[in-house]
């Protein structure tokens, strides 16, 4: 996997997009690449390949005022691994703001899904 030609750059609009996700609601890693512009020199597809990848490994070096809980897998599911410390937190964090998991630990995301009315963030 290659990296974004500006990480720095990339991270911070990924950090961006999830500031804004409200209490209460989760988006995906896929949804928030989809969010950011297509890097130049990158097909499309070249990006839709690694985009949801690249916002993973943004979200790994976030900033504390980043709400990080809020980012999930595209199956409504918590990524990481399951009863592990991490996971733990991050399913309590989300049942604080209200969130409920089914009974396979999934997020119904057509109830809890943030879909943000922005337009494309360019990098």
């Amino acid at each position: 996997m290659f990296l974004p030609s500006n990480p720095k750059e990339f991270n911070q609009k990924v950090w961006e997009i999830v500031r804004k996700i409200p209490r209460g609601k989760v988006t995906s890693f896929g949804r928030i690449a989809a969010m950011i512009a297509t890097p130049n020199g990158m097909t499309l597809k070249e990006y839709e390949g690694v985009g949801a990848r690249w916002v993973g490994s943004a979200m790994a070096q976030c900033p504390d005022d980043v709400p990080w809980q809020r980012v999930i897998n595209s199956q409504g599911k918590i990524s990481i691994r399951k009863n592990s410390d991490g996971h733990l937190l991050q399913k309590k964090l989300l049942e604080d703001e209200g969130i409920e998991f089914d009974l396979k630990d999934r997020i119904d995301l057509s109830r809890y899904g943030w879909n943000a009315d922005q337009p494309t963030l360019g990098i």
